[in-house]
């Protein structure tokens, strides 16, 4: 059946929206939180804090990503709205036990693995669902949700901000709870379309069917050179990407004192959003797999601008940066499931988003506490951001190759699809002629007769 163009799927698409928002509203507003934990845990006699402190951030973000390709596997066989409502409230649990911690180590657990997991298991399922009640729309509907992010990614440190200094880090993660309750309710409008009679028959009857291993996990994708590339060069470019949303709070608080640090939160937030509208609409007019070229470009960028970030020696350079990052962020993300429709196809586009996103998980949760340790080596974050900005530009040079590589591979199959209907055809002009030939004589004989 159609998807209905609108209806419900207005309340479904505001949903996800908040769940967008909310979700990495929370992770990229992690600086804020970061500098406050720092504060609160730290000690003079620990010279590692920087370190142990930034896995917190760092293992939320990666956990979110890590957990893509079983969150797919279990939205595919529950469906979309009780695996939201069940990882909105295991998220609100994980961020809820995190302000009753007294030490550092716990929000490993509490914050970095139980609340990540929640989102994880929240997210995934309100970017399913929207192809449930849009088609022709969807693109439209897919960048007013993702512009959920950058509108909490804008607003969300500001308030942070306040809260912290108004009653503490502790409070602030509490108030931080109500945005999981709304998201745990809003996981209940995702409500399934039935497609056929069939369906509504074993929905009835309550029966459960466990489907193929084949169909569970999806591993035919990687039967496809141009994806293995990807799914490689992805990640390699991911080492130094997650580095600034963590540190450059600290780092500005280190070199300008009493700057005004959520600024630059708001800057990469804006330009992001901004970045996902226009990179979008310019990748409906490149075609086919060259729209891999698009995320080269902006991985080029985002290593070139965390280099320059030490070298800002006023607020303001930092704020042109952080404007010129965001607008690339937004260029990187917008364009993921374009690409991955072109490389794989329709059919095997959901699973082969979740393998990427969870072979993206490893490079973002080790480059924060990376960067950590290097600031806690050298007493400041110059080393940590320069070497920030090798990693995209390695990736970018691995990703230049899979247009070639793509090109390749469909003249290949265009060539077995030629040879294969010669083949046909050759077969059935012999058994034309063999037809004919034994047609003949007993068509002579029967007027012989």
């Amino acid at each position: 059946s159609e998807p209905p163009e609108g209806g419900w799927g207005w309340v479904v698409m505001l949903a996800a929206m908040w769940c967008n928002g909310a979700v990495f509203g929370i992770q990229n507003s992690c600086g804020v939180l970061f500098v406050s934990m720092l504060q609160l845990f730290g000690g003079a006699d620990d010279k590692q804090m920087t370190f142990k402190t930034a896995w917190v951030g760092s293992l939320s973000m990666g956990m979110v990503f890590f957990c893509s390709p079983i969150v797919s596997i279990f939205t595919d066989l529950f469906g979309c709205r009780k695996v939201a409502v069940i990882g909105a409230a295991v998220g609100f649990i994980g961020l809820l036990s995190s302000s009753f911690v007294s030490t550092i180590e716990p929000l490993y657990f509490t914050y970095g693995i139980l609340f990540a997991c929640g989102c994880s298991f929240a997210y995934q399922p309100s970017l399913v669902i929207l192809g449930h009640y849009f088609k022709q729309r969807l693109g439209l509907v897919n960048g007013i949700v993702t512009a959920g992010s950058s509108l909490f990614t804008v607003s969300l440190p500001f308030l942070l901000r306040v809260l912290i200094d108004s009653v503490g880090l502790y409070n602030t993660l509490r108030v931080l709870c109500v945005l999981m309750f709304v998201l745990f309710l809003a996981g209940f409008t995702y409500k399934p379309l039935v497609s056929n009679a069939k369906d509504k028959e074993g929905e009835k009857k309550g029966k459960f069917r466990f489907p193929p291993e084949k169909k569970i996990c999806n591993f035919s994708v990687f039967k496809v050179l141009s994806y293995r590339i990807w799914a490689f060069g992805i990640p390699a470019a991911l080492f130094g990407y997650f580095v600034p949303y963590v540190h450059l709070m600290n780092h500005v608080k280190d070199r300008f004192g009493d700057s005004n640090p959520e600024v630059l939160l708001l800057c990469l937030g804006i330009t992001s959003g901004v970045g996902r509208l226009i990179f979008g609409r310019v990748a409906d007019y490149i075609p086919g797999a060259k729209k891999v070229y698009l995320q080269v470009a902006s991985f080029f960028f985002i290593g070139l601008m965390s280099m320059m970030i030490p070298l800002c020696q006023v607020f303001g350079g930092l704020i042109a940066v952080c404007l010129f990052m965001g607008l690339f962020d937004g260029c990187f993300i917008c364009i993921m499931a374009p690409i991955a429709f072109e490389l794989v196809g329709a059919q095997d586009v959901s699973q082969a988003i979740g393998f990427l996103l969870g072979f993206m998980s490893i490079p973002m949760t080790v480059g924060p506490p990376i960067a950590g340790l290097l600031r806690d080596h050298f007493g400041n974050y110059d080393v940590a951001f320069y070497l920030a900005g090798v990693p995209p530009l390695i990736g970018g040079a691995i990703l230049c190759a899979i247009p070639w590589v793509h090109e390749r591979q469909k003249l290949k199959e265009r060539a077995k699809h030629v040879d294969g209907e010669t083949t046909e055809k050759m077969l059935e002009t012999d058994n034309t002629l063999v037809l004919d030939t034994t047609e003949k004589p007993v068509k002579e004989m029967e007027s012989g007769v």
